[in-house]
Order: C-alpha cells, then sequence, then structure tokens
C-alpha cells in the first residue's frame, strides 16, 4: 500500500476560472476520506486532480503538487497514463462500455495493460469478487454491462477499476444515481476495499460521510476550510462555517 496521497499547494483552473486555492492536506492510506461542501465548491475538481484527469479538460490547468508515496505526480517524470492506473476513478453515473459484455468491461483495463488472454479470467473473477458482485453475475458474464441494474452497474465500473490492481481508488459521488438498498451495499463494500487501498469518497450525503469515512475535508468556495478525523469534524468542529454546512444551515 502506497503511503498515502499529499497535497501541497494545489490550485486548479477552468480557463479564467479558479476552482481550486492552495489545498494543502494529507490522505493517509488504508483509509477512507471523504470530501464535503456545497454545490460549486471543487469536490469534483479536488479528485479529478489527484489522477491528472482536470488536465483532459480544454482550457484546464493545475499547478501545486501532488505526491503519491514520493512520487510527485505532477512533476516531470509524471506519466498521465500510469497515474491513472494506480489511482483509479469511479463516477457518480455508472458508465459500463455498453457494447461490452460484463466479462469484457471488466478486463477492458487488463487489456490494455497486456495481459494474456489465458490470465483473463482469473482476473476478472477476483476483480468481481472484490466488488462484491460475482455472486450475482456469474452465470451472466456474457451479457451486456448495460443490462444490469444501476447498482450492478456501479459495482461492475468499480470491479473495472479494481481489476488493474490500484492503490487508490476515487470516487465521485458513486451512490447519487441509487436506491438505499444499491448505496447500503456500496457502502458495504468500501469498508471492505479500504482493508486494501486508499479510498477517497466526493459525497453531498453527511449521513454518508459520517458512516464511511475515516477523515473528512470540507471544501468552501475553492477552499479547503477543514480537514480533520471524521468523528471530531461532525461533532466538534474548529471552523462555524464547518458547523453551519453540516447541520444544514446553508448548502
Amino acid at each position: 500500500m502506497a503511503d498515502g496521497i499529499r497535497v501541497e499547494g494545489l490550485q486548479a483552473w477552468f480557463g479564467p476560472v479558479h476552482v481550486l486555492k492552495g489545498i494543502d492536506l494529507h490522505i493517509v492510506p488504508g483509509a477512507v476520506t471523504a470530501i464535503i461542501g456545497p454545490s460549486g465548491c471543487g469536490k469534483s475538481t479536488f479528485v479529478r486532480c489527484l489522477n491528472r484527469m482536470h488536465e483532459v479538460v480544454p482550457g484546464a490547468r493545475v499547478e501545486g503538487h501532488v505526491y503519491l508515496g514520493d512520487e510527485d505526480l505532477y512533476g516531470p517524470a509524471g506519466d498521465p497514463v500510469a497515474i491513472r492506473r494506480r489511482i483509479g476513478m469511479v463516477f457518480q453515473k455508472p458508465n459500463p462500455f455498453p457494447t461490452m459484455s460484463v466479462f469484457d468491461n471488466v478486463a477492458a483495463g487488463l487489456r490494455l495493460n497486456g495481459f494474456r488472454r489465458a490470465d483473463l479470467r482469473e482476473a476478472v473473477e477476483a476483480a468481481l469478487e472484490r466488488a462484491a458482485l460475482w455472486d450475482e453475475v456469474k452465470d451472466q458474464l456474457e451479457k451486456s454491462g448495460a443490462s444490469l441494474s444501476g447498482g450492478q452497474q456501479q459495482r461492475l465500473c468499480i470491479a473495472r477499476a479494481l481489476a488493474v490492481e490500484p492503490e487508490v481508488l476515487l470516487m465521485d459521488e458513486p451512490c447519487s444515481a441509487l436506491d438505499p438498498m444499491a448505496t447500503a451495499k456500496i457502502e458495504e463494500l468500501i469498508q471492505e476495499l479500504k482493508k486494501r487501498l486508499t479510498v477517497v469518497i466526493v459525497t453531498h450525503n453527511m449521513q454518508q460521510a459520517a458512516r464511511v469515512s475515516d477523515q473528512t475535508g470540507f471544501f468552501l468556495l475553492g477552499e479547503l476550510i477543514e480537514f480533520d478525523e471524521t468523528g471530531r469534524i461532525f461533532t466538534n468542529p474548529r471552523d462555524r462555517r464547518t458547523e453551519d454546512y453540516i447541520t444544514g444551515r446553508f448548502g
């Protein structure tokens, strides 16, 4: 497991719009870190900066440093493709490849990384097991990934991300499109995943952040207002703005 992620002086822009303003924090390894804050505060931009997805947007740019272990991901030797293999991403809306089977959805990243066909089945099964989906789809591997339920599709996307053995998994509001039962399964899965990797989850749901995370960062207007252990953030925040947000006074 990597030595967590250290973020130093991270700033980000969409064209002239300054969306992240000097973020400093340390995401500890083997834990779940929740990122909370109102819409438009920079939460999604922040997690996209962690695996260099922000710069894919035309006109977007980043300054500052993100370290995974001792490696500066924005240093001259940083390879965005290799970085995204080490730091996987699961998006708000499940996005299985609609023309691919369940099996091929999970195998896609493995094939790109040169996995031999003989090794694929074992690796796909292992990823589906880790995503708590194998028992539900083991007899449907040739069906379209898009034929699964919403919650299953999201776990399929998690399996696809896990297949290439990342050290960190970023999850951008992974439950916002799911019903309560599917959400509960994802939350249970997150607790299992943190035994083997580091998880960062963006969520609008205060109860979810309190349930699943070990540490929480509160963002507001592109700034990190407070970052601490989750229990302390929710019971004894240092900043009045944090308290106002988590108690529903604004946001």
